[in-house]
């Protein structure tokens, strides 16, 4: 597909019918109101993105092959209706900040069979590609390999931040993608999109997020893989709409992580800067860290009020520096929590796979909270409550 010369070519029209052109006609992306939060998407990249001609190109793909992977799932769901009808109701969601140890934990629970985990791969590709059977996704894999390696080409320090790998479990983010109302503004500064995000009711986030665990759940069953009991999922995301994945999964149980937010905001600002550098000309550090940190704080409220409503028995808090110095004691803690034995088998597999990806294997990654225009002020100031509830700190 050929880039648009100008933002101002790229309409919603435009998108659906490059969609159904590679889908040879489908033509049913599903029920929800995809096209206005593509609308409101696409004003917002128009007046303030600062979209390079290669972001422009890439943002193009990516909301095109979004598109085809709804038309591809909605023709497989209309086929097979049996798979509308698997029951996920009861996830183990790690929700916490950014940079708590949430990527460790998840992948260390993932070693174990019992649980149902989307890779990277089935994230960024979770529909059949044309030529590919359910069998052997082996074009989809490849596929995601080759976009892992640019990007750990083109923004290597992205590898110190979150350790990228295509065939490893990760988060669900880029599933919620899919309902076009998911934070696109980890990839470009939108602001106006992200207030008309908050405005929004989001369970269209939530209602295409189980379609499309269905639907994964569904071609591991087609490969063979039925161990699992329960799906584990992982995504700072949820922070914002914890609510709606309580309505949506009436069984799931979260683990919160925690940390310092000093520490981990900064951090995510680095990330979501250097993702912003894939898409667009010099974008603004201190954008990014005023509006992370505001979108971070805002998560943390919204978490803290949603958990006074529910049984205190589906949360479980762990802390960061435990996850690090005490990783053992965590997942008996965790596999306890989620009622699940903790198998000798499963304690061999956990410590073969820290030993093996230790943090100290990845190189280190430098940030400061001034880099991003953020002091201990506005720390202290928006993250009080929070401190004193789960990190012990009174001001």
């Amino acid at each position: 597909m050929n880039a648009p010369s100008r933002i101002e070519d790229l309409t919603v029209d435009k998108l659906l019918a490059s969609a159904i052109a590679r889908t040879d006609g489908l033509s049913h992306f599903g029920d929800d109101n995809y096209r206005a939060s593509l609308q409101a998407l696409l004003d917002a990249l128009a007046s303030e993105a600062g979209l390079s001609q290669t972001g422009l190109h890439l943002l193009e793909e990516r909301l095109v092959g979004q598109l085809v992977n709804r038309l591809v799932m909605e023709d497989y769901l209309s086929r097979y209706p049996e798979i509308t009808r698997i029951e996920i109701d009861d996830p183990l969601v790690i929700v916490g900040l950014p940079r708590t140890g949430t990527t460790m934990l998840q992948r260390t629970l993932a070693v174990d069979p019992r649980f149902y985990c989307a890779a990277w791969w089935e994230t960024r590709f979770p529909a059949p590609l044309a030529g590919e059977t359910l069998a052997a996704p082996a074009k989809r894999i490849a596929q995601a390999k080759a976009e892992v390696d640019l990007m750990a080409e083109v923004i290597p320090q992205i590898l110190a931040i979150h350790p990228l790998d295509a065939l490893l479990c990760d988060e669900e983010f880029m599933l919620m993608e899919h309902s076009f109302m998911c934070a696109m503004d980890a990839y470009v500064n939108v602001p106006s999109y992200t207030r008309w995000l908050d405005q929004q009711d989001q369970r269209p986030v939530y209602t295409q997020l189980k379609k499309m665990l269905q639907f994964l759940q569904w071609q591991k069953q087609q490969r063979g893989e039925t161990a699992a009991q329960r799906w584990l999922l992982k995504a700072p995301q949820h922070l914002h709409t914890l609510d709606l994945l309580l309505d949506v999964f009436p069984g799931a149980q979260v683990i919160l992580t925690h940390r310092e937010p000093a520490q981990t905001i900064p951090s995510m600002a680095s990330m979501a800067h250097t993702l912003w550098q894939m898409y667009s000309d010099n974008p603004d550090p201190k954008a990014a860290g005023e509006q992370w940190n505001h979108r971070m704080a805002r998560g943390i409220r919204h978490t803290m009020q949603v958990r006074e409503q529910h049984a205190p028995e589906r949360f479980l808090d762990i802390h960061f520096a435990d996850t690090v110095k005490q990783p053992l004691l965590v997942l008996e803690k965790v596999y306890a929590f989620a009622n699940l034995p903790f198998t000798d088998k499963a304690r061999t597999d956990a410590q073969g796979w820290l030993a093996q990806n230790s943090r100290e294997k990845r190189a280190s990654h430098d940030y400061s909270l001034e880099r991003f225009g953020l002091n201990e002020a506005q720390m202290t100031q928006d993250y009080s409550e929070y401190r004193a509830r789960h990190l012990g700190v009174n001001h």
